[in-house]
């Protein structure tokens, strides 16, 4: 996640109503209402849910007007790293200067807190590029897999494939110009587009194991041989404890894209995946979340 909103806590979304009479609490728990429901109204200035077994679309607002995406970024990067071949997920990446530098640097970005000269593994970056939202993990990643002889040659290779697989994706109204959602003034998506991606990261399993995960505890080898634990909790935590049947996926936030969420939750065979961009405050983006999979399920 992108801050800039220090110190933001979440809170379990109020409740929402469905139908005449009928009201869900935000947390979810039991199964939606058979039968037509209005279609509910959202603070963010985005929104969008398909069926992941059907495509079909459930729920649609500005769903194709490029936003902001804060770290919902990293889902890419997530899927470009998981899509190299021969992957070796416990092939040791170890820590730079760099990487810590550039959480300093920066002031307010989300953090890892990785340890300059440990050795972390891949698959344990990718936990701490998705639950904490480390931008220093993302960093690491884009260095590890991009091309080229030089740290910056291999963060514009890294992002280049993040464009490449957007567009295979048939993401046309997307662009990537971060490996973290830390923009420069060309990185923007849009509800359907990041549902679209997030469909795709979802077939993965170690991406679905590690989105839906509240909670981990890492041990990793220290420069001088020893050993530490990293412990990350998932920055969906509200979404993930509070909804029955969510199953991932990232949030997002910052000055400009404000607070995001792309949501995936399974009720009895049925998968709903969707978007929510700019909403108005980090709890705020959970309610949205919970009224659009409360709506789509009980279509």
């Amino acid at each position: 996640m992108i801050t800039g909103f220090k110190g933001t806590r979440f809170r379990r979304a109020a409740a929402v109503t469905l139908t005449t009479g009928a009201v869900l609490a935000a947390g979810g728990f039991g199964a939606a209402p058979a039968g037509a429901v209005a279609t509910p109204t959202i603070a963010a200035k985005g929104g969008y849910t398909m069926n992941n077994g059907t495509g079909t679309t459930l729920y649609n607002k500005k769903a194709d007007t490029p936003l902001s995406t804060g770290s919902t970024t990293k889902i890419m990067t997530a899927k470009v790293v998981l899509a190299q071949p021969n992957l070796d997920l416990d092939a040791k990446v170890t820590v730079s200067s760099a990487y810590s530098n550039y959480i300093v640097d920066s002031g307010y970005i989300s953090s890892a807190h990785l340890i300059v000269g440990d050795k972390v593994s891949v698959r344990q970056l990718l936990y701490g590029l998705m639950l904490p939202s480390g931008c220093d993990a993302a960093y690491a990643l884009a260095d590890k897999f991009g091309s080229g002889t030089t740290r910056a040659a291999r963060v514009k290779s890294f992002i280049g494939k993040m464009n490449t697989t957007a567009r295979s994706l048939g993401m046309t109204n997307s662009h990537f110009d971060s490996f973290d959602g830390v923009g420069h003034g060309a990185n923007y998506s849009t509800p359907r587009d990041l549902t679209k991606l997030a469909s795709s990261a979802m077939k993965s399993t170690t991406f679905k194991t590690i989105v839906k995960t509240v909670s981990t505890k890492q041990k990793v080898t220290t420069s001088s041989g020893g050993y530490r634990y990293y412990t990350w909790e998932n920055t969906n935590k509200p979404l993930l404890t509070g909804y029955s049947g969510t199953i991932g996926i990232k949030t997002g936030s910052g000055p400009e894209a404000k607070y995001c969420l792309v949501f995936a939750a399974t009720r009895n065979g049925k998968t709903i995946i969707g978007t929510v961009l700019a909403s108005t405050s980090a709890t705020v983006r959970t309610s949205d979340a919970t009224k659009l999979l409360n709506y789509s399920f009980a279509r």
